[in-house]
C-alpha cells in the first residue's frame, strides 16, 4: 500500500474534478496525488514521517496556471522603480529622485508602471530632463509597448536623431528632427534598455534571438537571481505553472540551471518567439527546442507570435478608424496576412502550438484567418491554438474561435476600472460605440471558446486572487451585456482551463489521483468571502510535485 509524504487535511477542497467536485482532504505520494477524499480516510494514509498540514477550513485548489506572464522580465523588475498610481509633476519627480539617490550605481533608472496620462498628457524627454537631466531615465508604461526617455539615454542610446525600425515601432520624432523621448514598441525601446546591463533578460522578448555576445558563465550565474526572484514571487501568490510567453534557449538554459540547485519552483513553458525578421525554416529551432525541453517541468513546444500593439498608443490594429483619427486603424500589424498564413501552417505541421498576442479586432481577425489557413492546409487536429489578450472583437468573429477550436488566454485584471488601470484614457481611445465588443469574457465562453485567465505580470499583478475578483465583478460597460463569470468558471479559467490551454489537462488543473501534486492553501474560504473582498485574500501554502515552497 502506498502512503502519502504530503497530506493536507480540514480544508475546503475545490477538486475541478466533475467526478468528484469537493473533499476535505489531499494525500500526495511520489510527487502525484495520491487521493482525495474525507479527513478521517485521507489521514489513514500518513506515512513514516508525513508531513501534514491543517488548512482550518480554508480553501484548498489545484496550483494555479498563469497562462500568460514574462517571467524573467517580471523577476527583473522587482529592483526597478515601480510607478504604478504615481500621478502628476511633484509625484513622478519625487519618486525618480528618490530612486536615484537610492541606487546611485544603476546605469539607468528604470521606471516601471507609468500612466499614459501622468501628467495628463503623454510624457516628452523634456519633462524627464527637468526631473534628472544628468543620469539615462526610461519609464516604462504599465503594458510596456510605449517607453518615455530623457535627453541623455536617448543620447548614449544613439537614437536622439531617430532610427529606422521595422514596421510597428516607432522612435516618435519632433519638429525639431530630434527623438521626443517617445518609445513605441520593443524595438524602439531595446537601445535605451541595453544601456541597463539588463539585454540578456529582454533578449527574449525585444528580439527572440539569443543574447549576443553568448553570455559568460559568471552572466549566466547572474541572472539566475532574477528568475529565481521571479520564481519566488509566484510562488507566494500559488502559482505552479507558468506559461512564458517570450522566449528564448537562453530563457530555458537560466531555468535549467536553478532546477540543478533545487531552485526552480514551479513549471514553466518557454516559446519560440517569432519576430517580423524569422521565416517559416526558422521554426526548426522551435522543433529543436521542444525536443530539448519536453518534461513536466521545463517545456517549449509552441511559437509565440505579435500581431499588433496596444490600444492606448493606438497601435493596436483595428477593423474600423481610430475615434478622431479617420483612415488610421493603427500601427502595421508586425505580419501580413500571407507572411503570417505561411508560419502558421509550418508551425502546425511541425505539431507546435501557437500562440498570438492580437488586441485590437482587425489583428484577432488576422490571427483568426491564419489559424484557419493552417487548418485547410493540414487538416484538423487537436492544436489548441491561442489567441491572447483579445481586448476589442468584432462580434462576426466571436463562433469563430470555437469552430477553430482557439483558447481565448485573456487577463480580467487588464479591463480599465477593474483593478490597477484606470479606466480613462483607454475608453475613450476604444470609442463609446465599441464599448459593447471590448474585453469580453462570459459572451466568449457562451459562444463555445475554452478560457485561460491570466496576468500577463509585469503588465499588471500577477496575483491570480486579484484576477478572480476582476472576472467576477467585472462592471457591465454602457451598451454591452455583463460579461463577469462566476466564481467556480474563473477558478476554472485559473486552473483545469489554464491546464487544457498548455496541453496538460491529462495530469494537470485538477486534484485528482494520479495528478501532479500540485496545491494551494488559501487564507480563508474563497465560497464564503464576498467577490469584492476576494482579491485580499492571500495564499498561504504552496506545494509543487509534493513539495513546499511557500509557507506564509
Amino acid at each position: 500500500m502506498t502512503l502519502a509524504s504530503l497530506i493536507v487535511t480540514r480544508g475546503r477542497v475545490l477538486t475541478m474534478d466533475p467526478g468528484r467536485p469537493r473533499a476535505e482532504a489531499v494525500a500526495i505520494a511520489g510527487g502525484r496525488v495520491l487521493a482525495v477524499g474525507s479527513a478521517e480516510e485521507i489521514g489513514a494514509l500518513a506515512g513514516p514521517g508525513c508531513r501534514i498540514i491543517d488548512a482550518r477550513g480554508a480553501t484548498v485548489l489545484p496550483g494555479f496556471v498563469e497562462s500568460h506572464l514574462h517571467l524573467f522580465m517580471g523577476g527583473s523588475e522587482l529592483a526597478h522603480l515601480q510607478l504604478l498610481g504615481v500621478a502628476g509633476e511633484a509625484a513622478l519627480g519625487r519618486a525618480i529622485r528618490d530612486y536615484a539617490r537610492a541606487n546611485p550605481d544603476r546605469p539607468v533608472i528604470v521606471g516601471q508602471g507609468c500612466d499614459y496620462a501622468v501628467l495628463g498628457r503623454s510624457l516628452t524627454r523634456h519633462d524627464l530632463d527637468a526631473i534628472m537631466p544628468d543620469r539615462p531615465v526610461i519609464l516604462l508604461a504599465a503594458d510596456h509597448h510605449t517607453a518615455w526617455a530623457n535627453t541623455i539615454a536617448l543620447r548614449q542610446a544613439g537614437i536622439l536623431e531617430g532610427r529606422a525600425l521595422s514596421p510597428g515601432n516607432e522612435i516618435v520624432m519632433g519638429a525639431d528632427g530630434l527623438a521626443t523621448g517617445e518609445l513605441r514598441e520593443f524595438e524602439a525601446k531595446a537601445p535605451v534598455l541595453r544601456l541597463s546591463g539588463e539585454d540578456r533578460i529582454m533578449a527574449g522578448i525585444a528580439t527572440g534571438d539569443e543574447p549576443v555576445p553568448a553570455p559568460t558563465d559568471a552572466q549566466l550565474a547572474a541572472d539566475r537571481e532574477p528568475m529565481a526572484r521571479g520564481l519566488a514571487h509566484c510562488a507566494r501568490h500559488g502559482l505552479t505553472s507558468l506559461v512564458n510567453m517570450d522566449g528564448n534557449r537562453y530563457t530555458l538554459r537560466v531555468l535549467e540551471a536553478l532546477r540543478a540547485e533545487g531552485r526552480l519552483t514551479a513549471r514553466v513553458r518557454v516559446p519560440f518567439h517569432y519576430r517580423p525578421h524569422r521565416t517559416p525554416g526558422d521554426l526548426a529551432i522551435a522543433s529543436e527546442m521542444a525536443e530539448t525541453w519536453n518534461d513536466d517541468w521545463l517545456a517549449s513546444g509552441f511559437v509565440k507570435f505579435f500581431m499588433d500593439g496596444v490600444i492606448d498608443s493606438t497601435t493596436a490594429v483595428r477593423l474600423d478608424d481610430y475615434p478622431g483619427q479617420p483612415g488610421y486603424h493603427g500601427a502595421p500589424a508586425l505580419h501580413t496576412p500571407e507572411a503570417f498564413a505561411a508560419a502558421c501552417i509550418e508551425a502546425d505541421r511541425r505539431g507546435l502550438q501557437i500562440a498570438t498576442h492580437a488586441i485590437g479586432d482587425g489583428a484577432v481577425r488576422r490571427v483568426l484567418d491564419g489559424y484557419a489557413a493552417a487548418r485547410r492546409a493540414n487538416g484538423p487536429r487537436d492544436s489548441r491554438h491561442r489567441i491572447e489578450h483579445i481586448e476589442l472583437i468584432d462580434p462576426a468573429d466571436v463562433p469563430r474561435l470555437a469552430e477553430l477550436g482557439v483558447v481565448a488566454s485573456i487577463q480580467p485584471c487588464h479591463v480599465p476600472g477593474a483593478q490597477d488601470f484606470p479606466f480613462e484614457p483607454t475608453m475613450s481611445v476604444i470609442g463609446r460605440h465599441r464599448w459593447a465588443d471590448a474585453y469580453l469574457a462570459r459572451s466568449l465562453a457562451e459562444a463555445g471558446a475554452r478560457l485561460a485567465f491570466a496576468s500577463d505580470w509585469p503588465v499588471a499583478d500577477v496575483n491570480p486572487l486579484r484576477c478572480i475578483q476582476s472576472a467576477v465583478t467585472r462592471a457591465t460597460f454602457e451598451g454591452g451585456v455583463n460579461q463577469s463569470v462566476s466564481l467556480q468558471a474563473a477558478l476554472e479559467a485559473y486552473t483545469a482551463g489554464g491546464a487544457y490551454a498548455e496541453h496538460t489537462d491529462d495530469r494537470k488543473g485538477r486534484l485528482k489521483p494520479g495528478f501532479l501534486g500540485d496545491l494551494c492553501i488559501l487564507s480563508g474560504d474563497i465560497e464564503a468571502t464576498p467577490p469584492e473582498a476576494i482579491g485580499a485574500m492571500e495564499v498561504t501554502t504552496t506545494v509543487v510535485g509534493g513539495e513546499v515552497v511557500w509557507q506564509a
